[in-house]
């Protein structure tokens, strides 16, 4: 009988996640008319080096700068709404899912709307809570953690207080196509090596044997039990526990079947191989092993059995998304 999702619950531990950090430079204006004028985002001592990727989130703290009026300058945490307040500006300002110099713009535009002519802003985000990993299964403290810096899944892991009692022998991570939790038009690379879904050995990882760096959204489960995981043409699509010794044919019987005009000639089995994070293929014909013509396989812990002709990034990716139906979005959007 096919198991819930174990990984439904990825989402609920985190409704922000964010890239990595910045605001890019710009050079002053240049003398001119006044026309010439519009919004200046500046560069303060501090935030060179910076670049336009992080988004603000609902969690950071922000350095707003004024040049030339230094009693406006304050620092200020984003509110609950998404939204700041700031001097002498009546209307809060929307911060959340901008970038730094989004935001400096459009507080210059504030400012100079009823108070100065042509203010000069620059913002910083000074704390950085959105960037953050979601950590949740058979783990002695999960949750969400937010780590400003390269951090890497043995070291994830161990933040979550490593695996708890109930674990089994495998840990899978979900990167959700995307290193900020707003959600933008930006189309996904689905061709990049950050492929949709990782599969590794507990073991394999505590023994520094497999390793991956982790980006900003990522999300780890650690299984209570061994899985394999039933994709495509059948009736009920998810996991499948690998609680006893299981093969191919009792998989697909697990997720009650094949669909009606199902072609039952090329039904893969997509397996990690050891060590690495590529992956081979094995085809089987359903026809051939119902008249025991060729052995009906065993599945390892993680397989994934396509009844699909499906490519396999697109196998992974809707594997990842079908985590998340009837949950929360991970992504926000600008309130």
């Amino acid at each position: 009988m096919m198991a819930k999702f174990e990984l439904k619950a990825f989402c609920l531990f985190v409704l922000m996640y964010a890239a990595s950090a910045g605001a890019q430079n710009v050079e002053p204006p240049k003398n001119g008319s006044q026309n010439e004028v519009k919004t200046q985002a500046v560069s303060f001592p501090g935030s060179q080096g910076r670049d336009e990727h992080y988004r603000i989130g609902f969690q950071d703290t922000l350095d707003v700068q004024i040049f030339r009026h230094p009693e406006l300058g304050q620092r200020v945490n984003v509110n609950s709404n998404g939204t700041i307040n700031l001097f002498r500006i009546p209307t809060p300002i929307v911060a959340v899912c901008k970038t730094e110099r989004e935001l400096a713009t459009d507080v210059a535009d504030a400012y100079r709307k009823d108070y100065l002519k042509n203010p000069e802003v620059n913002v910083v985000a000074v704390v950085q809570n959105s960037q953050a990993f979601g950590v949740m299964g058979a783990v002695e403290k999960p949750g969400s953690f937010f780590i400003n810096r390269k951090v890497h899944l043995l070291e994830l892991l161990a933040q979550a207080g490593g695996p708890s009692k109930e674990a089994g022998t495998r840990m899978v991570v979900a990167r959700m196509g995307s290193t900020s939790n707003c959600k933008t038009e930006a189309p996904i690379d689905t061709a990049s090596d950050n492929v949709a879904l990782f599969n590794f050995r507990i073991k394999d990882v505590q023994e520094a044997k497999q390793d991956l760096v982790m980006q900003p959204g990522d999300l780890v489960s650690v299984l209570k039990a061994d899985v394999v995981f039933v994709y495509g043409n059948v009736n009920e699509q998810g996991q499948v526990p690998l609680l006893q010794p299981l093969t191919l044919t009792q998989a697909i019987a697990s997720a009650k079947g094949l669909k009606p005009s199902t072609k039952k000639d090329h039904v893969r089995i997509i397996r990690q191989k050891p060590g690495t994070l590529e992956r081979e293929e094995f085809v089987y014909d359903l026809n051939a092993i119902d008249k025991q013509k060729v052995q009906d396989p065993y599945l390892e812990p993680s397989d994934i059995v396509a009844v699909s002709e499906d490519k396999t990034i697109s196998i992974l990716n809707g594997i990842k998304n079908s985590l998340t139906q009837g949950l929360p979005s991970v992504f926000y959007r600008i309130p």
